[in-house]
């Protein structure tokens, strides 16, 4: 049976959030589908689909409840047929989907490291205390609270040019990015430096662009294949089982990084206090394909070693 490809009239409609980060990762997809099938730009359609993240702006991620923030409306225009494809970032993205829908594409990974952003050309280790640190993130809150307790760290909410104004206004003295984002903006240089895995281990699935279609949409999944990394695959696999085993979300402080070597996968993981008064790592290898089933085992040892209530917030 042929494929039917989409056309400027008939258009393959790529849903998207608005910011110019997203908006990057959809025209990266649509590049990709466009050179794997020899079409035009004018064949896809990008549609900008505002989510619960976007629309408020004045409150921590913890406080407007934790999972689909950032995808809820465009899985739900996926699931209407407002879209054929939904293009995400993987670290965004809640481990199981609503029913119907699949993620079985992923684009080439970029850099997995988190970049320091300091005007001031600061370190962490040199800053004195009190500094202030902004970030919106509870795990690279509770990092630098174990690493560098002496440090005050500020909500710090937006997207990548709010986040940089917020700087420049002085709301904070250093922030962190993710690096994967500044050289998809082509704006590597605002890095101060990239942290390396071992000074701050990354979120799960950073770096990683996921590409969502309906579960039965035989065109959509073989359009897809065309373009998947096979590698970063099976690095999500592991890291995704290993968030999955954890019930993680934007309210607890999880970070993780697989990494492959010819047929053996390296897992990293560790989950941390949301006060940043405890640590729990742990580093192991297995075959490649026995990749998830080492991220749930991993959870589930650090879950013991963590007992019950580690999430918690400490008053």
């Amino acid at each position: 049976m042929t494929m039917t490809h989409p056309t400027p009239e008939t258009p393959l409609k790529i849903g998207t959030r608005g910011s110019p980060l997203a908006l990057a990762q959809a025209h990266e997809t649509r590049a990709r589908l466009a050179a794997a099938f020899g079409l035009d730009d004018a064949a896809f359609e990008i549609v900008v689909i505002t989510t619960t993240g976007d629309r408020i702006t004045d409150r921590p991620l913890k406080e407007i409840g934790g999972k689909g923030l950032f995808t809820r409306e465009i899985e739900q225009a996926l699931l209407d047929g407002e879209i054929d494809i939904a293009v995400h970032s993987m670290k965004d993205m809640p481990v199981l989907q609503p029913e119907g829908l699949i993620i079985d594409c992923y684009l080439p990974r970029e850099d997995v490291r988190d970049a320091f952003v300091s005007p001031g050309g600061e370190r962490l280790h040199e800053m004195t205390a009190g500094t202030k640190v902004g970030t919106s993130s509870l795990r690279r809150r509770s990092q630098v609270l174990v690493a560098y307790p002496h440090l005050e760290v500020v909500e710090f909410r937006g997207n990548v040019q709010t986040r940089l104004r917020k700087l420049a206004d002085g709301v904070a003295a250093c922030t962190f990015l993710a690096m994967a984002g500044l050289n998809r903006l082509g704006q590597a240089d605002v890095a101060l430096c990239p942290l390396e895995p071992e000074e701050m281990l990354p979120a799960l699935a950073q770096g990683a662009i996921g590409i969502e279609r309906r579960r039965g949409d035989a065109r959509m999944a073989d359009m897809l294949a065309a373009i998947h990394d096979a590698q970063t695959g099976k690095q999500l696999a592991a890291e995704r089982a290993f968030l999955a085993a954890l019930d993680g979300s934007c309210e607890t402080p999880i970070a993780g990084l697989a990494t492959l070597d010819g047929g053996t996968l390296r897992l990293r993981g560790e989950v941390l206090r949301p006060d940043g008064s405890e640590r729990i790592a742990d580093d192991r290898n297995a075959p490649v394909e026995d990749g998830a089933e080492l991220g749930r085992e991993m959870a589930r040892d650090m879950l013991a070693q963590a007992g019950p209530g580690f999430f918690d917030w400490r008053t």
